[in-house]
């Protein structure tokens, strides 16, 4: 029973995981193409986000459908 519970716990929790693409980038300047640190990047109409490092750069989990 313990591995059956087991198997179908790992197969929900993969299945989440194929759901989700991974988004990178850099924010940069317009005006002089420098990098920003420290800017909020936000998934429009959740509550999910990240903040750039100090290259500007970022990396976020948003839905495939998203």
């Amino acid at each position: 029973m313990k591995k059956i519970t087991f198997l179908l716990l790992f197969l929900v929790s993969t299945m989440s995981v194929f759901a989700q693409v991974n988004v990178t980038g850099v924010v940069i300047s317009e005006e002089d193409g420098q990098p920003i640190p420290d800017v909020n990047i936000l998934v429009k109409g959740t509550a999910t986000g990240t903040t750039t490092d100090f290259d500007g750069n970022y990396s976020i989990s948003v839905p495939e459908n998203g």
